[in-house]
């Protein structure tokens, strides 16, 4: 579930919206109001239930083969999802829709690099939401590995200090930091 060119993507559990409008979100670090979507590269990063924490981490072209191998792993891999255990069953069973949206009224958001797009003024849906269908599917489908975790705060330790590309959402939903993932940023 990704969109083609031309178009960007907003990620929904609400299959009724029919027209978007700038708001503030609750979790804001910004007070402007915006319509949040995705390209293509950062669809993956919502192929999960609204309210999922995860931990995102991916290859660069700077990533070192020993962060590619303590962190992604042996075998190549390129991409990898953590999630904690408590998500395991909603993962399947979240109705989740994703929605078109003319990329044209959307800038790129984030700094160094863009995470996501806004937009500052409505926009209609190129058609009705699609369903995103199975998120597990749509993981191994596009090849990322979906790692299940008893809490995300050493993996996301070890992810932030290395090399790779990386992103979390929701963390604050997920277990509270251990003592142990405070003290360590390895994985081994």
């Amino acid at each position: 579930m990704r969109p083609e060119p031309g178009e960007v993507l907003h990620f929904s559990e609400d299959p009724t919206i029919t027209r978007f409008i700038p708001h503030v979100a609750g979790s804001a670090q910004q007070p402007e109001a915006y319509i949040w979507a995705v390209d293509a590269a950062r669809a993956p990063d919502y192929w999960f239930p609204r309210d999922c924490p995860r931990a995102m981490a991916w290859a660069l072209p700077t990533t070192t083969a020993t962060d590619r191998e303590r962190i992604l792993g042996p075998g190549g891999g390129r991409r990898v999802h953590a999630i904690e255990y408590g998500w395991i069953e909603p993962i399947p069973n979240v109705q989740l829709f994703a929605y078109r949206l003319p990329a044209s009224p959307f800038t790129p958001f984030g700094e160094p690099t863009p995470h996501a797009v806004v937009a500052t003024e409505p926009v209609e849906p190129l058609g009705p939401p699609e369903p995103a269908g199975n998120l597990l599917q749509l993981h191994d489908d596009a090849g990322i590995q979906l790692r299940v975790l008893d809490n995300l705060w050493e993996f996301w330790d070890a992810v932030t200090a290395s090399s790779l590309g990386w992103s979390a959402i929701r963390l604050r939903n997920g277990r509270p930091r251990s003592d142990t993932a405070s003290s360590r940023t390895g994985l081994a």
